[in-house]
């Protein structure tokens, strides 16, 4: 069976950076599996793969706008300290989650001091050009229930 719209696709991979360091793996995990077609990992990721069989290798160099997108500087704000309370310390480098419009968005803390905070809200890949080595282990149509929630049961 070949990867398609509503197909289970089990695989083992490596992501790494431009410069080759390893970001994501599946080693010592086991495969990921993802409904394919459901959005459930990046779109040039899941373009690479479509077609692909079980078996199969791929490397698929994903641009920025395929993957976590471009870098927006204007999702890079500084925001009251006060909106931070009851966290006595903050450095760049942490990490909050914040409620907006449709969902929970992560912030990261680029820089503190007694009056604000600067949190970037771009994912951390934003911006980023990103290389996948899949290896293809299995390949199986979705159930009903797989695609009417959207994920693997």
């Amino acid at each position: 069976m070949t990867v398609t719209k509503n197909s289970v696709v089990t695989m083992d991979y490596s992501l790494t950076d431009p410069d080759g360091a390893v970001l994501d793996s599946s080693e010592g995990r086991g495969p990921l599996s993802y409904l394919h077609g459901a959005g459930n990992i990046i779109p040039g990721l899941e373009g690479a793969l479509e077609g692909k069989s079980e078996g199969d290798h791929v490397r698929a160099v994903v641009e920025a706008q395929d993957a976590y997108g471009e870098r927006d500087e204007s999702r890079v704000v500084d925001l009251p300290r006060d909106r931070f309370s009851g966290v006595e310390t903050i450095e760049p480098g942490m990490q909050f989650q914040a409620e907006v419009d449709g969902g929970t968005q992560i912030l990261t803390v680029q820089k503190a001091d007694d009056t604000n905070v600067t949190v970037d809200a771009n994912h951390p890949l934003a911006g980023v050009t990103l290389t996948f080595e899949v290896d293809i282990k299995s390949v199986r149509k979705a159930s009903e229930q797989e695609i009417e929630s959207g994920k693997v049961q």
